[in-house]
């Protein structure tokens, strides 16, 4: 009975493979084969030789076009005659409506209404009059739901986003580039984690053809789906996540994706929403990289493993570039109070003049700034509640500035580490 489970999961495997292989011819002259690149600044700060897999530089600027044509165009003509219809936070939409301008099908695409709006008027100038794009919900899942309850429906295919054997191929076929454009052996790979489809068609890929390398997938802590199910060794839905990384913010992972990948990583690691803005602000000034958050998680990833990955060959698959300037704010806000450099207090401020001048004077150093004063409800009362923000050059000097407001007699509610009075007052 063992020898003949052994056998049935190899040949499950040689199915996919072969799959990824099939998807390679499938995709010529359709997708771009992106450059990997060593990058000088991360190789220097961790002691490696860091390469970087530029999916953000596919036409449709994600690897999403890959699944999603692999799986489109191995659809039958009458399949094809009614339409498809699929659920996406923005680049898995741009794949399918890029694939339907080239195949000339009609396609309903389900987004959540948070999707950047860029993201949605890319999804429109990609597919032009072959598509309809619906905004439904505030997640991934709320589209999702709706776009198969449609699919039914009306009796038209439904295109997964990634739980799907041609989608999985078709993304599996970065992993193939990766090992023909660069001769060494490989010591990492990080791969960003959302549904899991890139990360089981890559890690398939590397498992047959460069077994000894380990397959890092990294996701947002505020969605830990994948690293969840692993826990509980079965495929389990998040209650709640935090959508900021939309790219890969999903509450379950795919019934497929999950087999695979549990089988097939190495390790998950979790990475904060923050340090994903940290990345995202280095990579544009340094490198004049603009990547959307899920594009930013494999390199911000770096840092967690520093030790393990010094003097490795490592590459981090760059997924996607479909960031919203509209976004930047929030980004840098993120990544400030990550960076322990932005800090908001709830303050009982005295009503009189000349107060502001002396918190000023008193309680700041030289380089701290007030980026935020608010009064949380006027009275004609002595003092009022203040929330104020604070942005510090040095994170060592919030010490100080609560020492400060204590010795003057400011009464203050420290806002960072009270999350929802946080959200409630600053959002």
């Amino acid at each position: 009975m063992l020898i003949r489970v052994i056998s049935v999961k190899k040949t499950k495997i040689m199915n996919l493979f072969n799959e990824v292989l099939a998807a390679k011819k499938q995709l010529e002259n359709v997708v771009a084969a992106t450059p990997l690149t060593q990058n000088l600044n991360l190789s220097e700060e961790f002691k490696s030789t860091i390469l970087l897999k530029r999916e953000d530089l596919q036409i449709v600027r994600s690897y999403k076009i890959r699944g999603a044509y692999n799986k489109i165009s191995s659809l039958t003509e009458t399949e094809k005659a009614s339409g498809i219809v699929c659920a996406s936070a923005g680049n898995h939409a741009q794949g399918v409506a890029y694939s339907c301008h080239l195949l000339q099908i009609k396609g309903k695409i389900y987004m959540p209404k948070t999707t950047p709006k860029q993201k949605v008027k890319q999804v429109q100038l990609f597919g032009k009059t072959f598509v309809e794009i619906v905004l439904t919900g505030d997640t991934f899942d709320d589209a999702y739901a709706s776009a198969t309850a449609d699919a039914t429906e009306s009796q038209k295919i439904f295109i997964h986003p990634f739980d799907d054997d041609k989608v999985i191929a078709g993304q599996g076929t970065v992993g193939l580039e990766i090992l023909e454009s660069y001769n060494e052996p490989i010591d990492y790979v990080f791969v960003p984690i959302g549904g899991g489809g890139l990360a089981s068609g890559l890690s398939e890929v590397f498992k047959q053809l460069s077994p000894n390398t380990k397959i890092i997938g990294v996701e947002p802590k505020g969605a830990p789906s994948m690293k969840t199910s692993m826990e509980e060794n079965k495929n389990t839905a998040l209650k709640t996540i935090d959508k900021f990384v939309d790219g890969a913010a999903v509450k379950q992972v795919g019934d497929k994706t999950f087999e695979i990948c549990r089988h097939n990583l190495d390790d998950i690691i979790l990475v904060p929403e923050g340090k994903v803005c940290t990345t995202i602000l280095r990579l544009y000034n340094e490198e004049a990289m603009v990547v959307e958050p899920a594009g930013a998680l494999t390199i911000a990833a770096l840092d967690f493993y520093k030790d393990k990955i010094k003097g490795k060959k490592v590459v981090c698959v760059v997924s996607g570039s479909n960031n919203d300037i509209e976004r930047t704010a929030e980004i840098k806000e993120r990544s400030l109070l990550y960076e322990g450099l932005m800090h908001y207090f709830m303050i009982q401020f005295p009503q009189r003049p000349g107060a502001l001048k002396e918190f000023v004077n008193n309680i700041l150093g030289p380089d701290d700034d007030i980026t935020y004063f608010q009064f949380a409800k006027k009275n004609s009362r002595e003092v009022g509640s203040v929330v104020v923000g604070l942005e510090l050059k040095n994170k060592k000097d919030i010490l100080a500035i609560k020492v400060n407001m204590t010795k003057n007699g400011f009464e203050f509610q420290y806002l960072n580490d009270n999350q929802d009075l946080f959200t409630q007052l600053i959002g």
